[in-house]
């Protein structure tokens, strides 16, 4: 899954894009090679039909029917259909993305504000943060099929010692036909409440901060269900599909070499294999094949989010934060830069080529003619006061 290739392109150089053309993984190949070879096949069969089983009146009728479709294939907009269409889902996608649940501001609140070196301070604030994940979890088995298979019961969440048995019991005291994702939110919410009333919470502000994170980590995880739920609608993948599905049905009649003594127009070569169609299927059915995949980015796609990943990294980054790494830091010194206003940090022999002076205004360097740039005699006073100035100053 995620198939990353951003190193190989980070400069751009000859070939750089097209050593990338013979990647299987994650490729459009991979997509849609089946697609190919049945079409492949099919236009073949109708190709040998046409050149050694059609004779007299019925090559002649085949003919007319393939010029016939011909004057109809190029009027279906399949490129403004598919256009818009991936514009759509991409954007979908990448909000998709942007809205995947990480914990990271609540651990750095959590850390900093929830006091306590005791053994209560460290389980309050690893409950916090374990509740969270505990939400993350729930929200992902919703949604995602690769999670769905790991943890395809409570129990297994509750063996994974993400969520305990206690806590199981009272989740599932909860009745309601409706997503739970939302109990650990109520949860953490009951617990912070607590601890400002111990006092481990200094004042109300902190304690205002840390639930406006809550409510907006908790604003991602109900995003993803919201994005579950509500698909882009069918009707608009139909239309899309059905187009670009006819479209390819359509040209494999209306894409066939035809006998060029017959002098059909557009047909005066006969080359056997539709070069340019093949290049169009491509095009066109890799794009709708991508569509496809990106549509649903919690599957087990190539391209697919990685959400597996993100549980344990936000597991064992979230407890890091907030248990070992509680009331830490480097022993403070003085820098290497200590009393210096203008520090050189130094380039590598590698580097030394991308140092560049300090960019001072497109204007920096411009030149005007003396004349035009005499200052008024009625101001030379305010001139001389600043040069007066300066002087004193030395």
């Amino acid at each position: 899954m995620t198939v990353t290739y951003t190193h190989e392109v980070a400069n751009a150089r000859l070939s750089g894009f097209s050593s990338l053309l013979v990647r299987w993984k994650g490729s459009v190949y991979k997509l849609f090679y089946k697609e190919f070879l049945i079409y492949t096949v099919l236009y073949t069969i109708v190709s040998i039909l046409y050149r050694t089983c059609f004779h007299g009146s019925n090559k002649v009728y085949f003919e007319k029917l393939c010029l016939q479709f011909q004057s109809y294939t190029d009027l279906i907009p399949i490129s403004f259909v598919l256009g818009f269409y991936v514009t759509l889902i991409v954007g979908r996608w990448w909000s998709q993305l942007e809205h995947l649940p990480f914990p990271d501001p609540l651990m750095l609140i959590i850390g900093a504000n929830v006091h306590g070196a005791d053994d209560r301070g460290k389980m309050v604030r690893r409950t916090l943060l374990r509740y969270v994940n505990i939400a993350q979890v729930l929200t992902y088995r919703c949604v995602s099929t690769a999670v769905y298979k790991r943890f395809p019961t409570m129990d297994h969440v509750v063996a994974a010692g993400i969520m305990t048995k206690s806590e199981y019991s009272l989740y599932e005291s909860i009745k309601t036909e409706n997503l739970k994702y939302w109990v650990p939110f109520v949860w953490f919410s009951n617990l912070l409440s607590k601890l400002r009333q111990e006092g481990r919470i200094y004042d109300d502000m902190t304690y205002k901060l840390i639930l406006e994170e809550l409510n907006t980590y908790r604003t991602h995880c109900g995003s993803l269900v919201n994005y579950d739920w509500i698909s882009v609608p069918l009707v608009y993948t139909q239309v899309v599909t059905v187009a670009v599905y006819m479209f390819f049905v359509s040209t494999l009649l209306s894409r066939q070499y035809l006998d060029p003594t017959m002098n059909y127009t557009g047909h005066e070569v006969d080359l056997y294999v539709p070069i340019f169609t093949i290049c169009q299927f491509f095009f066109y059915m890799g794009w709708l094949k991508v569509a496809e995949q990106l549509i649903n980015p919690f599957g087990e796609d190539d391209d697919d989010f990685e959400v597996n990943w993100c549980i344990d990294r936000n597991l064992e980054i979230s407890m890091l934060a907030v248990d070992q790494m509680y009331s830490k830091h480097p022993k403070m010194q003085r820098d290497l830069y200590w009393n210096i206003p203008n520090p050189d940090v130094p380039y590598t022999a590698a580097s030394a080529n991308h140092k560049v002076e300090p960019f001072m205004g497109s204007t920096f360097d411009m030149r005007l003619p003396k004349e035009n740039v005499q200052i008024p005699e009625n101001r030379m006073d305010l001139l001389k006061d600043i040069n007066d100035s300066k002087v004193n100053n030395q």
